[in-house]
């Protein structure tokens, strides 16, 4: 691919919290899935901008340097050198910050919330969008932690912890509910505690705030969601849909905490009070091209110098719409679909000089673009349990990468990637797959192609060139075209360990291969049969194509498998750095063969569980999960006789048979329906379920039924879900529905008379 014809291609990683040491759940659905993306976009020849950083602002830190007794500054400064040296450790391509391939490829920078001149461009943004109207100013209502003297704070976010009001969770936070994914106002908490001060009394008090007008966006932002429903997947397209569905209301932009960036108002009023760290956060994707171009475009000559962040940020003149790709985990896809395109637009109409009087549309030329894809991931699970910072259940990424092979871990994130349901970290799958998949079928094979080489005569260029005849090999060409076909289909797709499982097969064909030939057999130039001279032409032109296939694993792997990919680059004696050569050279079969006359290594140490589960123990018996609190033993051994389906369906988690009972579906008869009176997208429906009372959905089907067509309908529905507050009315179980992602909702109905009540099985 030409400049050109490449593309622009930003690549945005979620912000972590500088509060703690990264965990392998944020690796697996944040950080590795945009490094594998990147890298393959680069090989295609595409121009690539990877930006992300260190959230260093907020709750979450003031919390934790509250809890251990120091400043935010000391906190956000000690984990952002550790988590930002442990994911270039991982091999995540933060470094060089220039492309390699030149400065108008683009490049790459991990920074801070922190930095000066982040702060002054969200300080910027925040005045735009308040002179062109799109704040308002609201009294609310917020809880206040009263000391003895009389003195006190408002309790933001994480400084209270209650009861859900959506799942009655207990431990809730006061922003976000870790266990159903709920945001709510701190206010809607029940049995509020301040998390500091668990004894202190806490009452509410009203406090002035400026409010995003979210809800001048909503039919903007649903036409751009009907847009994106073949592009997102079905958990970035129900999120998205539920919080559109609910109707958008004004959110804070503005907090009652010290630690942020703070107003850039004179007014005394709002002294003490910061910019609410949701809004400066996804600012972040942009402040941060902004600064990349300015300290690195602008000094490595870019033809457009501190302006080089436009090309990936705003729409050509010509209409040519730079491609962004959000990597994020699943609690976080209302904030990328939602409230960060409702913040674009509105300084894209900021810009323009309008105001919220003025109709808001989508983004034309020259404006910011909105996102092309959020390929979002779903929970990767600790032994069953999710991963958490904040209570210590973890294996943290500094402390692996001291003991394994960073390759091992990137392998089996990939190939155990959460892209469609929560799957699950434990040690014993773990040790089982890199040693009965990576170091089995591609560490053996590569191992037996350089080792049977070396053991050949001597020759200048390599051992194997003599015996290479490609007309002998055209079978294993077509197989090799087709799986590299699928791999790219798959990455197009984000479907990462899809791709992945169809670059391993090269290596199990490559072996396949090897064990029909027989090369061994036939390392001597003498031998006994009558026909040994041609059986040892054909068995050591396979052997020869054997190098072919290494070489096409470590383009195809270099995306997953970075250090191994470039090991047995060197390995094969080729020029270089494998990550800069063209993705479809993979494929092509009149590269001239080299040799590195160096003894050939294996790319893989083989991992032995009884020793992992040892010292995991001996963590866990010194106390030491003090200090890593991510190193506990998890799994255990498997036992004889367990068994795995030798194929799962992607995008379906299974339930055994006992879960899938507890669910108790009855027939239902709607006798009434209004519209909910604080959602514009909700009816509240009163159904006939065969008790005296009845009871009361909640149902988002607003757009798809008018009130007449609803009544009267039998209906099925989950009559054991937890009731649950949906805009103030109590939500007592949900109706089923079809849906074909077109668009197409119908609801399940009943055909025929019968009994309300009646169970559905």
């Amino acid at each position: 691919m030409s400049s050109d014809e490449s593309e622009n291609v930003l690549i945005c990683v979620a912000w972590p919290y500088a509060n703690g040491p990264l965990h392998l759940g944020h690796v697996a659905g944040c950080y590795l899935p945009p490094d594998i993306q990147a890298r393959y976009e680069r090989s295609r020849g595409n121009r690539v901008l990877m930006v992300s950083g260190s959230d260093e602002h907020g709750t979450p830190i003031t919390v934790t340097a509250e809890q251990e007794g120091v400043s935010p500054q000391d906190i956000v400064d000690k984990f952002h050198k550790i988590n930002s040296e442990a994911l270039i450790n991982l091999g995540c391509s933060w470094q060089p910050n220039v492309d390699p391939r030149g400065i108008e490829y683009g490049g790459s920078l991990f920074n801070r919330t922190s930095d000066d001149r982040h702060k002054e461009i969200v300080k910027n943004n925040f005045t735009k969008l308040m002179n062109a109207g799109l704040f308002e100013r609201k009294t609310m209502k917020q809880y206040y932690e009263v000391a003895n003297d009389g003195n006190g704070r408002f309790l933001p976010d994480r400084y209270v912890e209650g009861t859900c009001p959506t799942c009655s969770f207990e431990g809730a936070r006061g922003d976000q509910c870790d266990e159903c994914g709920a945001t709510y106002e701190s206010i809607e908490l029940i049995n509020p505690k301040s998390k500091m001060n668990p004894d202190a009394d806490i009452e509410v008090r009203d406090t002035d705030h400026f409010f995003y007008r979210l809800d001048l966006f909503q039919n903007i932002l649903q036409q751009h969601a009907d847009s994106q429903q073949k592009v997102w997947k079905s958990n970035v397209k129900a999120m998205t849909k539920q919080w559109l569905d609910m109707g958008l209301r004004p959110r804070a932009v503005t907090r009652d905490l010290s630690w942020g960036i703070p107003l850039p108002m004179d007014d005394q009023v709002w002294k003490g009070k910061c910019v609410y760290v949701w809004f400066e956060a996804v600012q972040g994707y942009s402040t941060c091209a902004q600064i990349w171009a300015s300290e690195f475009a602008l000094n490595n000559g870019h033809p457009r110098g501190g302006d080089a962040w436009k090309d990936w940020w705003c729409i050509g003149e010509d209409g040519k719409k730079p491609r962004h790709l959000y990597f994020l985990g699943k609690d976080n896809i209302p904030f990328h679909t939602v409230i960060w395109p409702a913040l674009i637009l509105g300084l894209n109409h900021a810009n323009k000089g309008k105001t919220s009087v003025d109709e808001i549309h989508l983004p034309v030329a020259g404006d910011y673009a909105l996102e092309s894809n959020v390929p979002a991931m779903e929970y990767l699970m600790l032994s069953g349990g999710q991963f958490s910072k904040s209570r210590k259940h973890a294996v943290w990424l500094p402390a692996f990468l001291e003991r394994f092979d960073p390759d091992t871990l990137r392998y089996y994130l990939s190939i155990n990637m959460p892209e469609n349901h929560d799957t699950d970290f434990n040690w014993p799958d773990f040790v089982e797959k890199i040693n009965s998949e990576l170091i089995a079928a591609y560490g053996n094979f590569v191992h037996r192609v350089l080792t049977l080489g070396a053991r050949l005569e001597d020759n200048p260029n390599s051992p194997l060139e003599e015996f290479e005849d490609l007309t002998l090999t055209t079978q294993y060409q077509a197989k090799l075209e087709d799986l590299h076909q699928s791999i790219t289909n798959s990455l197009n797709k984000h479907r990462y360990k899809e791709a992945l499982r169809f670059a391993m097969n090269a290596a199990q064909l490559g072996n396949q291969m090897l064990q029909n030939a027989t090369p061994w057999k036939y390392l001597s130039p003498n031998g006994d049969s009558e026909n040994y001279e041609e059986e040892r032409r054909n068995s050591l032109a396979l052997l020869s194509f054997g190098w072919r296939i290494a070489r096409y694993l470590s383009i195809t792997t270099q995306p997953f498998l970075p250090f191994s990919a470039s090991r047995l680059w060197n390995s094969l004696g080729q020029d270089g750095d494998v990550a800069l050569i063209n993705w479809n050279s993979a494929i092509d079969w009149n590269v001239d063969m080299t040799w590195n006359d160096k003894k050939p290594e294996p790319l893989f140490k083989r991992l032995d569980l009884e020793e992992i589960l040892s010292f995991e123990k001996e963590l866990v018996d010194d106390d030491k999960e003090l200090e890593q609190p991510g190193h506990v033993v998890k799994g255990g051994k498997k036992k004889k006789g367990d068994k795995k389906m030798k194929e799962v369906i992607e995008g379906i988690e299974y339930l055994d048979f006992d879960t899938f009972m507890k669910v108790d579906l009855r027939v239902g008869k709607i006798s009434k329906v209004e519209d909910h009176p604080n959602a514009d997208k909700l009816y509240v429906v009163y159904l006939d379920d065969g008790t005296n009372n009845g009871r009361t959905i909640c149902a988002g089907i607003k757009k798809y039924y008018s009130i007449d067509e609803l009544v009267g309908k039998s209906v099925v529905f989950v009559s054991n879900l937890k009731p649950r507050p949906l805009r103030g009315i109590t939500s007592e179980g949900m109706m089923l529905a079809a849906d074909d992602g077109e668009d197409n909702v119908k609801l399940i109905t009943v055909d025929g008379n019968i009994k309300t009540g009646s169970q559905v099985r």
